[in-house]
């Protein structure tokens, strides 16, 4: 029987844990980015989708109610324009029509409104996007980060052989089978990345569509309270319904 010192080590498990715990400290630092990489996809789809869909729902909401007004509501109206974009936009028109209850040009005030108002479609967009980016960057560096650590691990593994002196594919196969899993990892990152982006484009492009329609919604609904004022008094001076 030979000695504990002479006796051959053992291989190392070939399960995706024993060849992590086995690999080299480059393509460890490898798997753990991509993993990190992976848990920020799904915290992003699970807290973005979530967001996204709060946002559809009200938006959906609050375009409903105004197409259906016959004026633009006060402070007490409806819940559901008192909360998120519709309320920042029907905000917003309130304040100009408040500095401008002095003035007579409806078209004037109607311009400025519809300025207030693409300025916070366009200020919403960008933080409906916020978090977005991250996804585009993994699904793009995700694979190549993966195939660097897999180009180290084989290149470790021919130094091995080299040095071993030996083409056995028992001694060589574990090494090899390590620097793969770098790259099952990358495309374990990198394609539910690329998916989830996908996805979060189309909710996004829809979203945009509801941001069109409630600012037209409100638009209307000042141009209609312009022109309500104008007919009272046709001579005057233009005074905001709020």
């Amino acid at each position: 029987m030979l000695p504990a010192d002479l006796a051959p080590l053992a291989a190392p498990a070939l399960t995706p844990w024993g060849m992590y715990l086995a690999a080299d400290v480059v393509v460890k630092a490898v798997m753990i980015a991509l993993a990190f990489a992976s848990l920020a996809t799904w915290t992003v789809l699970l807290a973005k989708g979530w967001e996204l869909a709060r946002q559809a729902r009200q938006l959906r909401a609050a375009r409903t109610l105004l197409l259906q007004a016959a004026s633009l509501p006060n402070e007490h109206a409806d819940a559901c324009v008192q909360q998120g974009i519709a309320r920042v936009m029907l905000d917003a028109v309130r304040t100009e029509l408040r500095l401008s209850q002095d003035l007579d040009s409806g078209d004037g005030i109607k311009e400025r409104v519809a300025s207030r108002l693409d300025r916070i479609e366009l200020e919403t967009a960008r933080m409906q996007r916020r978090g977005i980016g991250v996804l585009a960057s993994i699904g793009a560096v995700a694979p190549f980060v993966g195939l660097f650590g897999t180009v180290w691990g084989i290149m470790k593994s021919f130094i091995g052989i080299a040095h071993s002196n030996t083409t056995n594919l028992a001694v060589v196969a574990p090494g090899i089978a390590e620097a793969l899993l770098a790259t099952a990892l990358g495309l374990v990152a990198a394609i539910p990345a690329v998916l989830v982006y996908n996805h979060f484009s189309r909710v996004l492009a829809g979203l945009r569509g509801l941001l069109g329609d409630l600012s037209a919604a409100v638009q209307q609904l000042v141009s209609r309270d312009l022109d309500r004022a104008a007919h009272r008094a046709p001579a005057g001076t233009l005074r905001a319904v709020n």
